[in-house]
């Protein structure tokens, strides 16, 4: 028998591109991220309603009450609380990250929402070297507000 003669089985046809099923009803898919955001329209609520510069509503940070170092996360509440009342600039001013980081959420709450509501994965893709810049970026943040010129990054 040579080579030429032998038959080769069919392929089975490709299936195309197209929509992965939904795995149930679009109020299943989203519950998730909706219960998320709810929650977190909850706590930015609360913060816009309970004064954060007020003394006594919330506790100390305790890297700042131990060492009188500012973490990254110090003046986030007062950041909050301001861009809660649309203050943006003072919101800036106690903690730029945090301000970036509320949008950086609604961003991709949003993202999130229409993939889960279409029947898809979130699928960030972010690697290492993502994550390791945001950590780099917050490391010189900390550094720099702690340090004598950067008192203009003190919440």
């Amino acid at each position: 028998m040579n080579a030429d003669s032998r038959t080769v089985p069919p392929q089975a046809p490709r299936a195309e591109a197209g929509p992965l099923p939904s795995p149930g009803p679009v109020r299943r898919r989203v519950a998730v991220p909706v219960a998320l955001c709810a929650a977190v329209a909850g706590a930015f609520a609360y913060v816009g309603a309970v004064d954060p510069n007020e003394p006594g509503h919330y506790p100390v940070c305790p890297l700042y009450r131990l060492t009188g170092l500012y973490c990254p996360g110090c003046g986030g509440l007062r950041s909050a609380h301001a861009f809660v009342h649309g203050d943006l600039l003072t919101a800036l001013r106690d903690n730029a990250p945090g301000v970036a980081a509320y949008l950086g959420f609604a961003v991709l709450w949003t993202v999130w929402m229409i993939r889960a509501a279409r029947g898809r994965p979130l699928g960030l893709g972010l690697g290492p070297a993502h994550l390791w810049t945001v950590g780099t970026l917050l490391l010189v943040f900390t550094v720099v507000r702690n340090l004598p010129f950067g008192g203009w990054l003190h919440p």
